[in-house]
This record gives C-alpha cells, sequence and structure tokens, in this order.
C-alpha cells in the first residue's frame, strides 16, 4: 500500500441515589491509569517504576517543592501532600520531573517559554534557532512571533539579495522540532504568532494547507484594535513593514505620503525611523478591504481550525505588568502570553473534588475546602520557580524576576453537570465567574503574604521613571500627580494602575493599598490551560479546563512509543462515571439527563460568554476551543471572533471536525463512521475504508483514520 493520495468524507444527513458524597469517585478508567504510567510515572533507565502509585507520585512532588522552604519543611511537605490529594494538579512538567533529578537531571519543570525576540537577520534567525532546540530538549515548549523577519521579496542590503520571507524561515524551526524528541516523554510544541500588519500575512493564514507543512507549531495572528476598527468600518487595510535608514537608501519613500507611509506603534522600534510620538514609519506593501483579509482568515479557521487569534493590544492593555515588558508571542496554547525569554509555569485546581452529593437536589459545592486548595497550590506553585530546571540563563532570570504563575481549573464541564447545571446556561455562567473569582482573590491575598514572609517579586521592587509613553496609557497617574521623569515602585504601578488590579479593588481595596506597599510574590497568578492529558489521567478524564467534555464517550488519539501511527483509545467523560458509579450502572450516552452537555451542543456565543466570565477575573489568559458541529455553515460560524472581541476576550481559537485537512486529537465515534478514506495499492487499485475500521499495514494493526494522517502528514514510523 502506497501514500494515500485521496480523502472523500461524507455525513448522513434521574434515577434515586446512591451515597453521594465528595469522596465517592468513580475509579480510574484503563485509559487514566495508562497515561499516568507512560507520561507521568517516575521509571528508572530500565523502565522499572519509582513511584508506586499516582499517590507515590503526589509524595514526589509534594516532597520537591517543600525541599526550598527555609523552615517547617515537613509542615509544608504535609500541606501540599494534602492539597495535591484534594484537587490540586501541577502541571505535566512539574508532576513528571519534581523530584527526579537523579533520574533526568536535564529536564525542566516548566511547561511552556517564549523565544527572545527574534531579529531581522541571518545570525538573528539561527540564535534563536538554537536556543530553541535546547528549551525543546529540556522538555519545554515555546512560542515565537515571525512578523519581526521582513517580508518575502523584500531587499537585505548586508547579502545584495532578496528575502525570501519569514514563512521560509518558519519551515526552520519547524524540521528542528519535529527532530529534537522533547525530554520527559513529551513531542515538541511551537507557536508562531504573526502581525495582521505584515505584508505576508496571507502567506501565513494559508500556511498549513499544504500536507505536513509546518505541523509542529500552532498558529496565531496578532489581531490589533485598529484591524478590528477597519473590518466593522469597512474600510481598507494597509500591510505594512518597519523602515531603516537603509531600506530608504535603497529605495527612499515620502514619510509623509499616506499612500506610501503609515505611522504606527511597533515593538523594537530602537533601528527603525521613529517620530516624536514614539510611531515607527512602516512601508506600505500593499492595501486590501479589511473584510476580504477577515474573511481570509474565517475561512481558512473554518476549514483548517487555523489561525487561532489573539487580541495582542487587549493582552498589553490588561497585563500587570504594562510597565517593564511589551508581549508578543504565547505559550503553544495561548494561556499565557510572554515577554522575550518568559515561562509558563502551570497548575490547575479538579472542581469535580468539590462537589458535594453530586446529582441531587442537594448538590452543593465546597468553597471552603476550595480556598484552602488554592491557598496551598499558590505557595506550591511559587517554589517551582526555585527548581524550574531552564535551559537558557535568559529564561531563568525572566522566572526569578517576575516569578509570573497560572493556576487555573480544569473540569468546569464535568462540574456543571455533577451540579445538574447545565453549560453555557445563564446559570453555569454565574458559577464560572464564581470559580474563577474565588481563585483570583484567594490567590493574590495568599501572594500579598508569601511577600511579607519571603520578600516581593524583583521586578516589583525596582524604581521605574515615568515616561510620556505611560502617562498617555494611564491617565490615572497623570491625575495622580505623577509626571515624566519621575521614579515610581513596581509595586505601585502593578497594584494602583492595572487595568486587571482595578478591578480587584472593587471586591478588595484595603487588598490593593497593602500590594502596593508589600508588593507581591508574583506579578501573575492564573490562567487557565487546556490540560489534556493532565485531565485524561490524574483527573480520569474530567472535562478540559474550562471545556465542557468533548463527548461522553469517543476516542483519543494519543502518540505511543513504538507505534507507527497514533493509537486510538476509548475514552469516558468523568460525569458518565461517576453517574454510573452513583446513579445507574448501565447508563450509556443516550440515557443522560438533559444537564449532561457536550462541546457540540453548545452554542458558539455560549463558548464564548463562559470563557468572557472567567476571563474578567484571570489576570493572563485563557486556551479554550469553540469545539462546532462539523455540518455548521460558514454563516452561523463566520462571526464567532468578532463576538469575542465585543465580549472582552484576550483570544479565541475554534474547531470543526474536518478529515480532508487533518485529524484531531478528540474525534466521535460516528464521526469517523461516517468518513470514508481511500488508499491507493500497489497495483494500482484503490481501497475505501471507513475512519474507525482497523487496518492491519507494515506489520501493525492502525485506524483507517490514524493512518491515513500518519501518511498524509509525513509522521508515520517518525513518533
Amino acid at each position: 500500500m502506497n501514500q494515500t493520495t485521496t480523502n472523500r468524507h461524507s455525513h448522513e444527513n434521574g434515577a434515586s441515589s446512591k451515597n453521594n458524597h465528595a469522596s465517592d469517585i468513580p475509579p480510574l478508567q484503563a485509559a487514566s491509569e495508562d497515561i499516568w504510567d507512560k507520561k507521568y510515572r517516575l521509571k528508572d533507565s530500565h523502565g522499572t517504576p519509582v513511584d508506586e502509585s499516582i499517590h507515590a507520585t503526589r509524595k514526589r512532588v509534594a516532597k520537591a517543592l517543600s525541599s526550598v522552604e527555609k523552615s517547617k519543611r515537613a509542615h509544608w511537605e504535609k500541606e501540599f501532600i494534602w492539597a495535591l490529594d484534594n484537587g490540586a494538579i501541577p502541571a505535566g512538567r512539574i508532576i513528571s520531573n519534581a523530584g527526579a533529578q537523579e533520574y533526568k537531571p536535564a529536564t525542566s519543570t516548566i511547561n511552556c517559554t517564549v523565544s527572545g525576540t527574534i531579529n531581522d537577520s541571518m545570525h538573528g534567525i539561527l540564535e534563536k534557532n538554537l536556543e530553541a532546540g535546547l528549551t525543546l530538549k529540556a522538555g519545554c515548549g515555546i512560542g515565537y512571533e515571525f512578523s519581526t523577519l521582513r517580508p518575502k521579496g523584500a531587499y537585505v542590503s548586508g547579502a545584495g539579495a532578496y528575502t525570501s520571507g519569514p514563512l521560509s524561515f518558519m519551515d526552520i524551526f519547524d524540521k528542528m522540532c519535529f527532530t529534537v524528541s522533547s525530554a520527559g516523554g513529551r513531542r515538541g510544541a511551537q507557536m508562531a504568532t504573526f502581525d495582521v500588519h505584515h505584508p505576508d500575512v496571507q502567506d501565513f493564514i494559508r500556511a498549513k494547507r499544504e500536507d505536513g507543512k509546518l505541523r509542529q507549531f500552532n498558529l496565531s495572528l496578532l489581531i490589533t484594535d485598529d484591524f478590528i476598527r477597519a473590518v466593522k468600518e469597512d474600510t481598507d487595510w494597509a500591510l505594512s513593514f518597519p523602515l531603516s535608514q537603509r531600506d530608504m537608501e535603497h529605495k527612499p519613500v515620502d514619510l509623509n505620503d499616506s499612500t506610501q507611509v503609515v505611522w504606527r506603534r511597533v515593538p523594537a522600534k530602537d533601528k527603525y525611523i521613529t517620530n516624536e510620538e514614539g510611531l515607527t514609519a512602516c512601508r506600505i506593501y500593499k492595501s486590501i478591504p479589511a473584510k476580504r483579509l477577515w474573511n481570509q482568515i474565517m475561512s481558512s479557521t473554518y476549514d483548517f481550525a487555523e489561525p487561532g487569534f489573539i487580541l495582542i493590544d487587549r493582552v498589553n492593555d490588561q497585563n500587570n505588568n504594562w510597565f517593564c515588558e511589551n508581549i508578543r508571542a504565547t505559550n503553544p496554547c495561548g494561556e499565557q502570553p510572554l515577554p522575550p525569554y518568559g515561562s509558563c509555569l502551570l497548575g490547575s485546581v479538579n472542581l469535580t473534588v468539590f462537589v458535594e452529593e453530586p446529582f441531587t437536589e442537594n448538590a452543593r459545592f465546597n468553597w471552603e475546602k476550595y480556598r484552602k486548595v488554592v491557598a496551598i497550590f499558590t505557595r506550591m506553585l511559587d517554589n517551582v520557580v526555585e527548581i524550574n530546571g531552564l535551559a537558557l540563563e535568559q529564561q531563568r532570570d525572566e522566572i526569578t524576576r517576575k516569578r509570573r504563575h497560572g493556576m487555573g481549573f480544569l473540569g468546569l464541564g464535568s462540574t456543571l453537570a455533577l451540579l445538574r447545571i447545565p453549560y453555557g446556561s445563564s446559570a453555569s455562567i454565574a458559577f464560572t465567574e464564581q470559580v474563577s473569582r474565588e481563585l483570583a482573590i484567594t490567590g493574590w491575598r495568599e501572594g500579598l503574604s508569601l511577600a511579607k514572609e519571603k520578600g516581593m517579586a524583583p521586578a516589583l521592587a525596582d524604581e521605574y521613571d515615568v515616561t510620556e509613553a505611560m502617562l498617555r496609557m494611564r491617565p490615572a497617574m497623570a491625575a495622580d500627580g505623577l509626571k515624566a521623569g519621575d521614579k515610581v515602585k513596581g509595586s505601585v504601578l502593578f497594584s494602583r494602575y492595572s487595568n486587571y488590579m482595578s478591578k480587584l479593588a472593587e471586591e478588595d481595596p484595603q487588598l490593593l493599598a497593602d500590594l502596593a506597599e508589600h508588593g507581591c510574590r508574583f506579578t501573575h497568578h492564573s490562567s487557565i490551560a487546556p490540560t489534556g492529558t493532565i485531565s485524561l489521567s490524574l483527573a480520569n478524564n474530567a472535562s478540559n479546563g474550562i471545556e465542557p467534555s468533548f463527548a461522553h464517550h469517543y476516542s483519543r488519539n494519543i502518540i505511543r512509543e513504538g507505534k507507527k501511527s497514533k493509537e486510538k483509545v476509548d475514552v469516558f467523560s468523568y460525569e458518565l462515571l461517576a453517574y454510573r458509579h452513583l446513579i445507574d450502572a448501565e447508563a450509556g450516552p443516550s440515557d443522560l439527563p438533559e444537564y449532561f452537555v457536550s462541546a457540540d451542543s453548545v452554542a458558539p456565543s455560549q463558548h464564548v460568554d463562559v470563557q468572557a466570565a472567567a476571563q474578567k477575573w484571570v489576570d493572563s489568559s485563557i486556551s479554550k476551543t469553540i469545539n462546532v458541529p462539523t455540518n455548521i455553515s460558514y454563516e452561523a460560524f463566520k462571526d464567532i471572533y468578532l463576538y469575542a472581541y465585543d465580549q472582552g476576550l484576550k483570544g479565541c481559537t475554534t474547531f470543526r471536525f474536518n478529515p480532508e485537512a487533518f485529524q484531531g486529537v478528540l474525534v466521535k465515534e460516528e464521526d469517523l463512521a461516517n468518513t470514508t478514506y481511500e488508499f491507493s495499492l500497489d497495483d494500482g487499485t484503490t481501497l475505501a475504508v471507513k475512519g474507525n475500521e482497523m487496518i492491519e499495514y507494515d506489520g501493525e494493526q492502525h485506524t483507517a483514520a490514524n493512518l491515513y494522517d500518519a501518511l498524509k502528514e509525513g509522521y508515520y514510523g517518525k513518533l
């Protein structure tokens, strides 16, 4: 059987409860225990388990994180074990690598980072490629902005030639990531961001339409407020790139001619032509209707699930560190917008643990226990900074200077089902806001307490010169009598003039006054990650992050060591298992009450509304995928991102199952059964097979869908 050539896809147009207590959780399903064993269980060089059980894994992590305490280590180790046994789940690199130095000393406890700025030179590009390789080798994912590189066809004065453009250089990073196997059993993960002003933006939008192209990347556009205005007002959009003096010598333009030059704010502006207002001169390569570009973005997202959407002006406006950093990239899943060399230190609280008497009229959430877990978990995550294991000095400096971490939650959809609340309803939105608010306020109070005990983040202890740009960004500073040239402590700029912190001031004004005086142990506390394998393994397939459950019985495609294609694993949602455990042992997906909701039965606007409720209290960002039905019309789909902008989100992604493009990680059996894959055979004939059927090929059993995808995308036998 040769490489596949075609892909044709078609569609066929409670009971009384038992003893319901929070401790009555269903036993781990086989897939969950298997993922823990393969990804998070510590083993020696011979593959012999060091962790005897999941509880032993938690004890190892607790011991490692309490070891950095200067006093009362035994006390904190006990507290950390309690929190880990009661819903605190650190991110994968912490679980896998904390306390594992004897067995894998060169690995990091940090999930992801962001690259330093890629300078527009061959040296700058190759330098960052080397740094990325070292980062991936340590087990960390990485994000980059590629729109710092000049557009295809632009003149390079040093080489006396014309550049092939940023997309061609992205191929180098893609191949490097594919070649460098990340440590700790984790494949490399990368995010590429790209400014919507860039002349090559249309190529970026279409970048992954070719089979196997840039498959080690997630792609997201940096969407600016002026672009959204241009779309809404139906005006032309200038595609432009910053001008240097050398550019002017090679091909001069009239800086006062608005048809040739647009003045706008750009990062890393030092080597470009700027004016007294801090704006940079950018050569206009061409102008197109903004709505046409918008439709290209949405059409690509509809068909290929990319590019994602990062509202970069809002990200920077809401950044707690607005006074000392500019953000242009995110970690690979988007929940952590980060400055150059910033790191993504994550952990999630399993919300299902706090539900008492689930599925009954008395179902309730234990807020007191939740707050206690959040407080202890905050200290735990702060301690990870001391054992970060990052590969680069710049990364280590950045994380110790700001000590940012991102605590979030997982299992929101499953928890709502346990509470008998349909995901997307007004009650679910209110619960989401409350659980996010409690996490935020508890976390910042603990950050204040830790600052008094251990000292504030160094970035908040420093003093900063007030600039005219800062006064324009924060008019309240001028209203308070501050002027350019004044020096202000970081803790004051952070607490008094942060747009995010102003919301906390409404809830607890004394807390903000204390943070201004004493500072905080960290500059960022919260973000909500996708939690894929963490949810599946340690949380028994509670719903990912802020999501509803994908389905209540579905398949997950996982990378299995030694296999040549991805393996399809059957999984059940946590809430279905709990319902069977507590209510009806024979219940199937079709027998469940209406408050059992799956991802594609939630309206796109409801997905956005739930995310918006959490974003109000999350100081970083949220990774959320709006899963939509395969047969949703483009007309019903195309305005999702504008609605997300209007609701105050920082970013948005969507996914529609489209086997003509690629396989998803999560797949419904009915989608596979309704999809036909065609393989070409050596004798010139073709074989048509349903996606869920098994095929024996090259000595292994594969699902037709996964074999097809592996051959088409070029990763067959290279996992």
